[in-house]
């Protein structure tokens, strides 16, 4: 799990400057004043949390904090105690060596799927629509990968089992219309043995 805006500059105090105390539910600013709860946006699962009305405006360093005329504000999503928990694994060994598998592995995949699979909006809508494009341009990329193997064979017996038809019921096949059967070209048990070998 990337964090987000780790490592990036800001003009202003980040949220992470902030010093959260879950048994008091507050923030802390680094100038010390308390920033307390106020009014939860249940439709976005967002709590905000404010300073007293004055206290900013009396700040010597409001300059590095906000350029608001009242307050400065923190959000904190309902669920923020596990993003707390992945900010403490910053630094480790296995979190720095995942990120480096991840940049290698993930990020280029989601780039490409992006700027040649047309993945920056989704056409359809509805999760079940969604994963069903997205597991459909993860195929498509995989295909590619599989056809860059040439004359080379698969190296993995992973990679020579996605080449594998699908296994279906003799009714599923009795139902494929004949038309489609004489047009599209199916591989032969042979074939697949043969990459399997």
């Amino acid at each position: 799990m990337a964090l987000k805006g780790a490592g990036q500059r800001r003009p202003f105090f980040g949220k992470d400057e902030f010093a959260y105390d879950p048994e008091r539910d507050l923030y802390a600013c680094p100038a010390g004043e308390s920033l307390v709860p106020h009014m939860p946006n249940v439709a976005r699962s967002l709590i905000g949390y404010r300073a007293k009305t004055g206290t900013c405006d009396a700040c010597s360093l409001k300059a590095q904090c906000t350029t608001t005329k009242t307050r400065r504000q923190i959000l904190r999503h309902f669920d923020e105690e596990y993003v707390d928990r992945v900010k403490s694994y910053r630094g480790t060994f296995f979190y720095e060596k995942a990120l480096r598998k991840r940049r290698v592995w993930v990020e280029p995949l989601f780039a490409e799927a992006k700027d040649w699979h047309g993945m920056r909006g989704f056409r359809l809508r509805r999760l079940q629509k969604v994963n069903i494009e997205a597991l459909l341009i993860a195929s498509g990329q995989n295909v590619k990968r599989l056809l860059t193997f040439g004359e080379r064979r698969p190296k993995k017996l992973a990679q020579a089992a996605a080449l594998r038809p699908p296994v279906c019921t003799i009714h599923q096949i009795s139902r494929t219309p004949e038309h489609r059967s004489s047009r599209y070209w199916s591989p032969t048990r042979a074939f697949v043995n043969t990459l399997a070998s």
